[in-house]
């Protein structure tokens, strides 16, 4: 993925800053958290989730729900926020999902959600900060 291409650009010595090391390791280095370790795994306010790369609002919390996996998970992004691309990593096939205005790795989405979209955005919240209403 050319990262030069999102309209927020850093240096990686200016990501390293901005980030924590598990931050960094997620959204720059396209790792998963351990599940069950975030606390916006449990977040239940109404409110916005933004990117903790450039501040973009990813998801809001009534797309919330609990898919059982460790992670926060979401039927629906915020409109134009994420972008989509394919992870053939780990001999498996999934679609990876970045911010579209900095390109930070969110996670994955998958088809097995509930309706009304069908989709699971299964979100390492480490890439995520909240903002309640």
């Amino acid at each position: 993925m050319d990262h030069s291409s999102f309209p927020v650009t850093r240096t990686d010595a200016e990501w390293r800053a901005m980030l924590t090391p598990e931050q960094y390791e997620v959204m720059r280095g396209h790792g998963t958290e351990r599940p069950g370790s975030c606390a916006l795994l449990h977040e239940k306010r109404a409110g916005a989730f933004s990117c903790a790369g450039c501040g973009q609002p990813l998801f809001v919390a009534t797309r919330k729900f609990e898919s059982g996996t460790g992670w926060p998970s979401f039927d629906t992004p915020v409109e134009g926020a994420v972008e989509e691309t394919v992870d053939r990593s780990y001999g498996m096939v999934r679609t990876e999902v970045h911010c579209s205005q900095c390109g930070s790795h969110l996670g994955h989405v998958f088809p097995d959600g509930p309706p009304p979209s069908g989709l699971r955005y299964c979100i390492n919240g480490v890439a995520l900060n909240f903002e309640p209403e």
